[in-house]
């Protein structure tokens, strides 16, 4: 009877037992399904806007084509003949040349007219062919109370006086001129000069020029603009400058006032330490200047007696680079007395072969 009771005991036990652990997993799904509910859901995150379309760069510009070189002109040809007897010459400007210069080329033994009033023995076929192409000349009436076309002589001196000074030699204008004129037709490769000390009207001056057969070949050229080469006067076949000491005359431009586009040195000094560089007369901003170069006796005439040291070559030139040193120019002219002595040709080409002053 122990025995039973205590089996039902034990049962009984076991049976609560198992109640007590059901309501355990029935309080532990009720917590948990309370848990489940009172948890809200997490909201779902915001969307990450968008980013703004970066802007499409702007498509850089297409180089301009680079313009094409304009051709580069062709060179100048290369003279084949020389000017003046140098090659060298042909491409130099007018005011960069050096021109062996007779003065008072026409008062010569050759042409009749003796010392005192002559400056040189040979007249002006030689003085040509040794190589002079600048000339100065003067211009007269031989008979002042006559003044016509026939009357215009080649003379010097002075009508102060009040009679021509021709009467001590003159030779006629128009021929002496004619002479020039021919020699430029045969050496068509020359620039020449002349410089009239003029005491006849403009109007005979110039058809002496024309009778001569000279007019068609002058040169006019305008103060201020600049000189052409050699070569350009030549192919243009204006190779002949005129300059007279009588001022400018719109009527005939193509006499040029030397005074205006031109300027000298002095002259006439007593011996050569006497000479210098000096502007005497002219423009001396002017680039063509005369480097007067002769002397004079006591008596002021032409003086043949120091033609030898004042035309000697290595004098010509020494003088010649002074005055270039100290006016930035070679000289245009050297102009001389009794051109026979010394060598004036010479000391102009030596004076061309450089390309700048020599101390």
């Amino acid at each position: 009877m122990g025995r039973v009771l205590t089996s039902i005991v034990v049962s009984m036990l076991l049976l609560l037992s198992g109640c007590i652990d059901q309501l355990d997993v029935l309080s532990n799904n009720d917590d948990t399904n309370t848990q489940d509910e009172v948890v809200e859901p997490e909201p779902e995150p915001e969307p990450e806007p968008e980013p703004e379309p970066e802007p499409e760069p702007e498509p850089e510009p297409e180089p301009e084509p680079e313009p094409e070189p304009e051709p580069e002109p062709e060179p100048e040809p290369l003279p084949t003949e020389p000017c003046n007897g140098m090659l060298i010459l042909c491409l130099r400007t007018y005011d960069n040349v050096t021109f062996p210069e007779t003065h008072n080329a026409f008062a010569t033994e050759d042409d009749g007219i003796y010392y005192p009033a002559s400056n040189h023995r040979t007249g002006f076929n030689a003085q040509w062919s040794a190589g002079m192409r600048a000339f100065m000349i003067d211009t007269h009436y031989d008979n002042l109370n006559d003044k016509t076309l026939s009357g215009v002589k080649l003379c010097h001196g002075s009508d102060d006086r009040g009679f021509s000074p021709c009467v001590y030699g003159n030779v006629s204008a128009e021929n002496w001129l004619s002479e020039l004129n021919n020699e430029m037709d045969d050496n068509p490769q020359d620039v020449v000069t002349v410089l009239v000390e003029n005491y006849v009207s403009a109007e005979h001056l110039e058809q002496v020029f024309i009778d001569s057969g000279l007019m068609n070949r002058v040169y006019l050229h305008e103060v201020g603009q600049p000189w052409p080469t050699l070569q350009e006067m030549i192919d243009n076949e204006t190779n002949l400058v005129v300059f007279w000491e009588q001022g400018d005359d719109d009527r005939h431009p193509w006499i040029h006032d030397f005074l205006s586009h031109s300027w000298t040195t002095n002259y006439g000094e007593r011996s050569t330490a006497e000479m210098d560089c000096d502007v005497h007369r002219g423009d001396g901003n002017q680039a063509v200047y005369h480097m007067n170069n002769w002397l004079s006796n006591q008596a002021g005439l032409a003086d043949p007696t120091q033609a030898e040291e004042a035309n000697d070559v290595d004098f010509l030139v020494e003088r010649a680079n002074e005055c270039w040193a100290e006016h930035g120019k070679r000289p245009t002219f050297i102009a001389v007395d009794w051109w026979e002595e010394g060598d004036v040709v010479r000391a102009a080409e030596l004076i061309n072969l450089q390309d700048e002053a020599e101390n």
